[in-house]
């Protein structure tokens, strides 16, 4: 299959909540949507939802943590659409909530950045290739509030950590490729109404989603390396 002239992304983590969310947003908007998931049989549910609907989705496996299947998956993109425009990079875990810095269980800690900061970057260092061969790309990063020092506080430190990591991966990234048309940035969707919020959700995923699809869209002359919440830069 080659979708010329349809622009291709990949959301990791889509089978459910705010990443389903975007990659129904952005399929919506006329991109091919891969939806990812540890899960084969997950990734292929979801997208099967949103067929269903009408919209231009596909599903794949992808374990952020397996180097290997990250370069698996955009690579299989690239072979089979002839090209890879869009990432966002969306899964992630938090397994330690209220653990604090001084008592933390470093097991916790280390999944936790694997997942959520290296599992990201694993991604970007492997669709970016992918991306300069049309000279185009769009990187987006979900973080969190709790990730900003302005909101730095007690609890969940390897969530805040991996995100605040995740955030400077944001700027480098930005700064690097910002010449050869690939757009970085992040975005907190705030407290939205999946497992990880706890019963304290403000939004729903599909409004949160918004804001994910407008940065993953952006035109040439759109900002880099900045963190976004409802379309209003935060203070770092």
């Amino acid at each position: 299959m080659n979708n010329v002239g349809k622009r291709v992304a990949v959301v990791t983590g889509a089978n459910r909540g705010l990443g389903y969310a975007i990659a129904r947003r952005l399929a919506a908007q006329g991109l091919h949507a891969v939806l990812t998931a540890r899960s084969e049989q997950a990734a292929e549910q979801a997208a099967a939802k949103l067929r269903e609907e009408g919209l231009s989705v596909s599903s794949h496996q992808l374990d952020v943590t397996d180097p290997a299947s990250v370069v698996r998956v955009m690579a299989d993109t690239g072979v089979t659409y002839g090209r890879l425009d869009v990432l966002v990079n969306n899964a992630a875990i938090a397994i330690d909530r209220g653990q604090q810095a001084s008592a933390a269980d470093m097991e916790k800690v280390r999944a936790t950045i694997d997942a959520n900061l290296m599992g990201a970057w694993r991604c970007c260092t492997a669709a970016i290739p992918e991306m300069r061969k049309l000279g185009y790309g769009r990187i987006v990063n979900v973080t969190t509030h709790m990730s900003t020092f302005g909101q730095m506080n007690s609890g969940s430190v390897a969530y805040r950590i991996s995100k605040t990591g995740l955030n400077a991966l944001t700027c480098i990234l930005a700064a690097e490729l910002h010449v050869a048309n690939i757009l970085v940035n992040a975005a907190s969707p705030g407290k939205v109404a999946t497992r990880m919020a706890y019963g304290k959700a403000e939004q729903t995923p599909d409004e949160a989603a918004d804001t994910f699809a407008w940065l993953a869209t952006l035109p040439d002359s759109g900002p880099t390396g900045q963190l976004f919440y409802r379309r209003e830069p935060l203070q770092w």
